[in-house]
């Protein structure tokens, strides 16, 4: 009996594209390391003009420029490469919006999203903090902080209306804010920016300190020893996952911090920051949040791949998941603002009776 023939109507292009997508990555995971962009925001250079600058071999540097310029991130003019705007404005260093410190974190997950098999076989993560440079880490901080810059100014901006369209109370009379796990505190210090009256205390680790200190310098706010000597930002040093979280607050921002961690202690965290509220106290949760079937939409699903990579139990977690912490913690009202973020990201909110 002979086999049957492949159906005509079906390709394994898709799939193979999809096999080979990392290529593109790399590609431009290369481009960034090497810093590529930036020498061009002065004008066109050949390949061997770029090589002499960057120190590279100009043999090996003119296929990477003829893949980047396939990809649509750079131009020809004459003999030479140019930017195009996409390239000018998020991949050269000394561009605000500059993303290469992300894309560089993306190049630093390479090696373990290789090693998928074997997690998904041993349900055990294959990365180690400690696998993590000091420049690792600074790509990683500085990448979340630039992610943060996209969305917290829009965010502060639009937040006492969502709160109000979703049926809570807004921001007015909100005094003290808890940033829990906030890093460089991005978030806490647009809520303040468009809250003159708000008042915020970053909760994070202790390492974290000189990056918050100089973040909130950056938009002229300074932080104090503690939070109770006049000035608007303060910075606590702890452990969420572990310290006690301090209370008398009316509001508790805690972005992108449970999804590293797996179901019982994220309900632990956010019971904590529900204990710290003041009564009437809003609680907000900002994930990339999967549907409730728990297989889509595509970041979310692909970043709880991250989360089995990385941690030893993080995920990501659906919509009806984070409602039902907010709902063991004894919040109320609770809803799902009318914001979404890149990644899918969404923002859950519940109030303190």
């Amino acid at each position: 009996m002979s086999e049957a023939a492949p159906s005509p109507s079906v390709s394994p292009a898709a799939i193979l594209a999809l096999s080979d997508a990392y290529w593109k990555s790399c590609a431009l995971h290369a481009a960034v390391a090497l810093d590529v962009f930036t020498p061009l925001h002065e004008g066109p250079a050949t390949a061997a003009q770029l090589a002499q600058r960057l120190g590279t071999d100009a043999r090996a540097l003119a296929m990477l420029l003829g893949a980047l310029r396939a990809l649509g991130l750079l131009a020809r003019e004459g003999e030479g490469f140019a930017l195009v705007p996409v390239s000018s404005a998020y991949l050269v260093r000394t561009s605000p919006d500059y993303k290469g410190h992300i894309i560089l974190h993306h190049k630093h997950l390479l090696e373990s999203f290789g090693q998928l098999d074997k997690a998904v076989r041993t349900g055990k993560r294959v990365r180690a903090d400690a696998q993590f440079t000091e420049a690792q880490r600074e790509a990683f901080l500085l990448g979340m902080f630039n992610n943060a810059m996209g969305i917290a100014p829009r965010l502060a901006a639009q937040l006492d209306a969502l709160l109000r369209q979703a049926g809570l109370p807004g921001m007015t009379g909100r005094e003290r804010l808890l940033d829990l796990g906030g890093g460089p505190g991005t978030y806490a210090i647009h809520f303040c920016l468009a809250q003159p009256g708000l008042k915020a205390s970053v909760f994070d680790l202790p390492t974290t300190w000189p990056f918050a200190e100089a973040t909130a310098a950056r938009f002229g706010l300074a932080y104090t020893t503690t939070d109770k000597t006049g000035g608007r930002m303060s910075f606590l040093s702890g452990d969420y996952t572990q310290d006690h979280v301090p209370g008398g607050f009316d509001l508790a921002w805690l972005s992108h911090i449970l999804h590293g961690e797996g179901p019982d202690m994220a309900a632990r965290i956010v019971r904590k920051a529900a204990d710290g509220l003041n009564p009437g106290g809003l609680l907000l949760v900002h994930e990339f949040l999967l549907d409730d079937s728990l297989d889509g939409p595509e970041f979310p699903t692909l970043f709880a791949l991250n989360m089995l990579l990385g941690t030893e139990g993080g995920q990501a977690y659906s919509d009806a998941q984070v409602r039902g912490m907010l709902k063991a913690a004894g919040l109320t009202d609770i809803a799902r603002l009318d914001f979404a973020g890149p990644g899918s990201t969404g923002i859950i909110a519940g109030r303190k009776a």
